[in-house]
């Protein structure tokens, strides 16, 4: 895949995380991504679970077998996937001002649609690993079977490049707080 190392660039350098230990371990740990397609000029996104295989340099989504996420990367495999952490919100004296922890990896690659039954296995093995490491195949669910890849698609990203980034303050900022203490002041 020709790929453009501009698409890599980070503005703020000095929030710029090149340490790939980092990376692979918050791949590793980040609860979900967003995988982002594109058809023509139109881009599409789309929430997803998945696993990081650093020796393979790939990231594993386990998807419906239709749909527009497939039909694009039937037509465009070039993709972008992002995967997020939000830390705490940082207020300051003016609104314009309000800033907030996070990290970030963004991932340009290729996606690839497998076909290949036992690397099909082996990325929904990934996905439950990560997702699911305290249940055992063939003791607290059944072994995945053919039948079960019958509508099941498997896509691999390999990465061809990509870029991460992180801000983090001192511990005892003033004011910080966690989105969860918003969240227990509104009403349902």
């Amino acid at each position: 895949m020709e790929f453009d190392p501009e698409f890599t660039h980070i503005r703020r350098q000095d929030r710029r995380v090149d340490d790939e230990a980092w990376i692979t371990a918050f791949l590793q740990r980040a609860a979900f991504g967003v995988l982002a397609t594109s058809v023509q000029d139109q881009p599409f996104v789309n929430i997803n679970l998945f696993a990081y295989d650093p020796e393979k340099r790939a990231v594993y989504l386990h998807h419906a077998s239709r749909g527009r996420t497939m039909e694009n990367l039937r037509r465009n495999r070039r993709v972008c996937f992002t995967a997020a952490e939000m830390g705490r919100i940082l207020p300051a004296a003016q609104a314009r001002e309000f800033s907030l922890e996070y990290a970030s990896v963004v991932i340009f690659g290729q996606a690839n649609i497998i076909e290949e039954q036992d690397e099909m296995l082996y990325g929904l093995r990934l996905l439950m690993a990560k997702y699911a490491p305290h249940l055992q195949p063939g003791v607290d669910y059944p072994v995945i079977s053919e039948e079960e890849l019958a509508g099941v698609a498997v896509i691999r990203i390999d990465v061809a490049g990509w870029s991460a980034k992180r801000k983090q303050v001192a511990a005892d900022f003033p004011g910080a707080y966690r989105w969860e203490q918003v969240l227990k002041t509104i009403s349902p």
